[in-house]
């Protein structure tokens, strides 16, 4: 008995779930603004409402919509308004999974949809309305003429106006919005990434608004799409969004705080085109995980918008989905003749793992998007996609005859591990774009990926017959270990661009490749690159273009354990110059600087350093293979150090030696030798060539510098004392002036009083035979009152006449033994 009676109470429950389920999931008037529902079985017609001008307003106890069900706005009593404003009065979250779609207008029409309590759209959900659709959790639509219309107040009669929409009056906790879906089906190669099988999930016609604004927003495998039109994602609450329907612009400068945007099972926002639309989100904590990303591709001639990311906090890409294109991204492709759209992120804290990416990639004529990072405390690339083996990147490619975007970094501390890059190329006949890579407080580059050997680094490549662009890095410190590398560099028929890097503190640069081997390494360079590597890129069997200039300017660099600083050239080419400006270089157990060449001419080296140590092993090259030159190296440097096998080398094989220049004012332990030696070496010979010149300038101190030519007429010393004063017996030495003698012979005389001896004499007196042989009429002393410096540099004291009453003067006769 008590089993049949829990089973009729819990069959009672499912049942009154269903019921209560079954009245949630449908559209009913709350008869505020004389909207009128017909129903049948899940599908919905809605008529009336109240029209102003071109506003229609519609009010709401429930709006939600059943799976295969549908919600019908008929216009036929309406037909000339632009816009629907409805809103969901009773607190019920808006479940929709089935058709929004208009009817009988003359106009395409835009729809408001506001609910406070939330709104959720299943993976059935579609929109087929003939202008933009905006789904918001706000608690009031702002209109121009100070008028609003409010879900939170639905007792009082709307106050409805003809008024354009200004502002979506945001609570200070807004339900959110989902958006449900089975996620993307993309297709990544060398073209212009395609949708597949892509749901189309929520969508609305191109060159129209797909807006939800809100509280916090989640795409869970969500399609959100809108040809060339905008999408707009907000999360926020306490205060205004203002928005402005004629632009599609939206401006959350009055919000006082953001929620949370997460996309995830390969979440999806597109606004492709012809030409392409633009994309924005606005929030605290955004997320893309699972494959989830944002797609720009320009198909048309004409100005795009951009994909714009804007946190308050953090910006993140983690983890991958499960099929097709499966890493995280923000991309935009250029596929026309127009100019791609920008990658636009702002955030305290931007984190791109697991082969997260910014990619602009141009495949046509125009110019492609360029990429620009503002993370005001860090910016972390780490790591890769274990399915494809993709780099976390920010990177930029032209495959067409137009150029490749820039890339813009602006941060406080910039890491790049385990695979991560920033990199710019050009694999078409269109140049690469330039990167600026600012770090206020430090750069961090280390490791490799395991996957395919690749290095961390900050790089930029001409692959093919196009230029490289130049890379610039400012930063107080640079680390670069593990096999890392920041790198200009060519394997094709196109030139490598220059590498500038100005750090203000120190540059380390150590370490090989766990796995690989490879040094770390900061250089221009041409390079051979694996056979493998070369078939699937086309590539040529040796690099022919030209090697960039490395310029360096720093306080202090380090090159340890087999690092690397230097320009090389290892197909047919000249190898690019090296420029550094220090004050210490330290090289130390086998690192290098170096300017080498396989067949072209060698690189230079210049060094403008105050103090250059090189030990176990290290050296400083310029080197040629083949039939080059050797490279010149020039270096200026007060202290040179060589120790344990350490070398400057300006070598060649069957081309000339190169020369070295060294003006120093001290080499230690580094000598000139005609070959090298297991000893610390200087040398620029060939092997069957001419030997270059090695010319070493040491400049010692001048003895002369700093010294005060003394006057020509000495005056004797010997003249100026009296004979009548005794060498041992009964003599004084007396000085007048002003202040004295001081204590201490440096010591300047500071006094402004002059000194005047006031003792009474008289006991000291007395008469006798004077020792002492003066002349018949003694001069008497007079008290200086000042001094000057005459013309050869002598001091002078100078006295007024002397008064009558002066005090007679003290003398040796005056004075006699006790």
């Amino acid at each position: 008995m008590r089993a049949v009676l829990f089973l009729f109470i819990l069959t009672s429950g499912l049942l009154t779930q269903a019921m209560l389920l079954r009245a949630i999931a449908q559209v009913t008037s709350d008869g505020t603004t004389n909207t009128i529902v017909n129903s049948n079985s899940n599908n919905y017609t809605i008529l009336n409402g109240i029209a102003k001008g071109n506003n229609l307003f519609h009010s709401f106890n429930n709006f939600s919509v059943p799976t295969g069900g549908s919600a019908t706005f008929n216009l036929m009593n309406t037909p000339n308004i632009t816009t629907i404003f409805s809103r969901v009065t009773g607190g019920n979250v808006s479940n929709i999974d089935g058709l929004i779609s208009t009817l009988n207008s003359s106009n395409p029409v835009s729809l408001f949809l506001m609910n406070p309590a939330g709104i959720v759209f299943g993976a059935n959900a579609r929109l087929n309305i003939g202008s933009s659709f905006l789904g918001t959790t706000a608690n009031s639509i702002n209109f121009a003429d100070g008028t609003e219309f409010s879900a939170v107040n639905p007792t009082a009669t709307p106050l409805l106006t003809i008024s354009v929409p200004i502002g979506l009056q945001l609570g200070q906790k807004p339900g959110g919005i989902t958006v449900q879906n089975t996620g993307h089906r993309l297709i990544a190669g060398f073209t212009p990434i395609k949708l597949g099988k892509t749901p189309t999930g929520l969508s609305v016609t191109t060159g129209n608004t797909l807006a939800l604004i809100g509280g916090s927003i989640t795409l869970d495998g969500g399609v959100l799409q809108a040809p060339s039109g905008q999408i707009e994602l907000g999360s926020a609450s306490t205060g205004t969004v203002n928005l402005n329907l004629s632009t599609g612009k939206f401006d959350y400068a009055n919000i006082q705080q953001f929620g949370d945007i997460q996309l995830s099972n390969q979440a999806l926002a597109n606004a492709s085109g012809a030409p392409s639309g633009s994309i924005h989100f606005q929030g605290r904590n955004i997320s893309f995980t699972g494959g989830s990303g944002a797609l720009l591709v320009n198909q048309g001639n004409k100005e795009i918008g951009d994909i714009v990311i804007n946190a308050s906090e953090l910006l993140e890409m983690r983890g991958v989905g499960t099929f097709g294109f499966a890493q995280n991204f923000l991309r935009s492709d250029n596929a026309g003749t127009g100019v791609g759209g920008d990658l636009v992120v702002s955030a305290p804290r931007v984190q791109f793992l697991d082969g997260g990416t910014l990619a602009s990639r141009n495949f046509g004529a125009g110019t492609g998007g360029s990429i620009f990072v503002t993370a005001a405390d860090s910016l972390d690339l780490i790591g890769f996609s274990p399915i494809g083996a993709t780099a976390s990147a920010l990177t930029t490619n032209t495959f067409g005859s137009g150029r490749a975007g820039d890339i813009q970094v602006s941060t406080g501390t910039l890491r790049v591990q385990a695979g991560g890059i920033i990199v710019v190329t050009s694999t078409g006949i269109g140049a690469g774009g330039n990167s600026n890579i600012n770090a206020s407080k430090s750069i961090e580059l280390s490791g490799e990926n395991p996957l395919n050997l690749s290095s961390s680094g900050i790089m930029a490549s001409a692959g093919s017959s196009g230029n490289a662009g130049q890379i610039t890095v400012s930063t107080r410190r640079l680390n670069v270990q593990d096999g890392a590398i920041v790198g200009n560099s060519t394997v094709a028929s196109g030139n490598s661009g220059n590498l500038v890097v100005n750090v203000s503190d120190s540059i380390e640069v150590s370490g090989v490749g766990a796995q690989s081997g490879v040094s770390s390494r900061l250089v221009t360079n041409a390079e051979i690159r694996p056979d493998a590597f070369r078939q699937q890129f086309g590539l040529p069997p040796f690099p022919t273009g030209t090697v960039g200039d490395l310029t360096i300017n720093t306080s202090r660099l380090q090159i340890t354990d087999r690092g690397t600083v230097g320009v090389e050239h290892q197909g047919i080419g000249n190898a690019g110059n090296l420029y550094v400006n220090a004050e210490s270089i330290v090289l130390d157990r086998a690192g290098s600087i170096t300017a080498a060449t396989k067949s072209g001419e060698g690189g230079n080296v210049n060094l403008q350093v105050n103090t250059l140590v090189m030990r176990h092993g290290s050296n400083v090259t310029a080197t040629a293979g083949g039939t080059g030159n050797g490279g010149n190296i020039l270096i200026n440097s007060p202290i040179i150090l060589g120790l344990e096998n350490s070398d400057i080398i300006a070598n060649a094989f069957q081309g000339n030696g190169g020369n070295i220049n060294i003006t120093t004012q001290g080499i230690f332990g580094l000598k000139y030798r005609d070959r090298l030696t297991r000893e610390s070496d200087i040398t620029a010979s060939s092997q069957f060539g001419v030997s270059g010149t090695v010319e070493v300038n040491t400049i010692g101190v001048d003895p002369n510098s700093g010294l005060v030519e003394l006057p020509a007429n000495v005056t004797d010393p010997s003249q100026q004392i009296a004979t009548g004063c005794g060498g041992r017996e009964g003599s004084r030495f007396v000085a007048t002036g002003r202040g004295g003698i001081p204590e201490n012979p440096t010591q300047q005389v500071m006094s402004d009083r002059t000194w005047d001896d006031v003792r009474d004499l008289s006991a000291y007196r007395k008469t006798g035979e004077v020792t002492a042989q003066m002349g018949a009429s003694p001069e008497m002393f007079v008290q200086a009152t000042s001094w000057h410096r005459n013309a050869n540099g002598k001091v002078e004291l100078i006295a007024l006449q002397s008064p009558a009453n002066v005090q007679p003067p003290l003398t040796c006769a005056a004075l006699v033994r006790n």
